[in-house]
């Protein structure tokens, strides 16, 4: 048996002396008050061990990892059909990109760059109030984590509406090509406030626990997804879940993935578990550095990949 605690435990050693390094995501007014001086880890393996290091403990923003957890909700809504509307190839731009939303004439290249999650907000909204659709998604991820204790970030939510221009550009953009169906304001509402999700590395291990498991919880039994599904979510992470830096991160540690500009990255080891790390200061792709660092030692030590041993 693999010592996982023992792999932490080193893994954390070694990179001690460079916790801090990148740069925090300044332009969320929130987030560029972050200490980039935390480092956390957590495994939460299918037969219920959960191995933690460094401030596994902290709750963190985590940003767009929540596109995994809204993408889950919207396929359970409309199924395949989704994909009329989003995307599911790389993006090859920054996650921000507008030049090429127009050129595209209004259908994101995938769900988890800012455009792609906003299409899926719209699609999560249908038949809600903004706060509704909110209130799902807290719900949802209460769920699979089993943590009743999650909250969002009210002022990060703030923080985000107030300085979020480029995202109501996008958002305006897709509206003028019919490829959002409630007013931008709500949309928005919606999607500030997921991006806006405070959860821990141990939390977001236990939340990704779905994926791991063929769309189980294998510690609460909770049926969440069917496995193709699973798979899917899982295919897309690996090819589309962190940005235009997608194809290095599979290069390097060969598992799924999403990351999110709060610092946090959630990766999926089929059959295995799950893993969350957060390291606030950030790569210029908008990634965890020492983050996918760390996973990076973690797939080696283990042996753990989609690709094989």
């Amino acid at each position: 048996m693999t010592d996982l605690q023992a792999i932490l435990d080193g893994i954390h050693t070694e990179l001690s002396p460079r916790i801090g390094e990148g740069e925090v995501a300044d332009y969320i007014p929130e987030l560029a008050k972050v200490d980039p001086k935390q480092f956390g880890m957590t495994i939460a393996t299918v037969n219920g061990e959960v191995h933690s290091v460094g401030d596994a403990g902290t709750a963190f923003s985590i940003q767009s990892i929540s596109k995994v957890f809204m993408l889950t909700l919207a396929l359970g809504k409309i199924g395949e059909s989704l994909w009329n509307r989003v995307g599911r190839e790389p993006s090859g731009t920054s996650f921000n990109s507008i030049v090429q939303l127009e050129r595209e004439e209004g259908i994101p290249r995938n769900p988890f760059i800012n455009a792609g999650a906003i299409a899926v907000s719209d699609v999560v909204l249908s038949g809600h109030a903004p706060r509704e659709a909110i209130g799902e998604l807290l719900r949802f991820v209460r769920y699979v984590a089993d943590d009743e204790s999650i909250t969002i970030d009210d002022r990060v939510a703030r923080s985000e509406t107030q300085t979020g221009f480029r995202n109501f550009a996008l958002a305006n953009f897709m509206r003028a090509y019919g490829n959002l169906d409630h007013p931008v304001e709500h949309v928005l509402g919606v999607y500030f406030h997921q991006c806006a999700l405070s959860m821990s590395c141990e939390q977001l291990a236990k939340a990704g626990l779905y994926l791991a498991a063929r769309g189980s919880n294998p510690i609460t039994g909770h049926s969440v997804v069917s496995p193709k599904r699973a798979r899917r979510i899982n295919a897309l992470m690996l090819t589309c879940g962190h940005y235009d830096g997608s194809g290095d991160f599979a290069y390097h540690v060969g598992l799924p993935g999403k990351s999110g500009v709060g610092g946090g990255i959630l990766a999926v080891a089929p059959g295995i578990g799950s893993i969350a790390v957060w390291s606030p200061g950030l790569n210029k792709v908008g990634n965890s550095q020492l983050g996918a660092v760390a996973l990076e030692m973690l797939a080696a030590r283990t042996g753990w990949s989609v690709f094989g041993d």
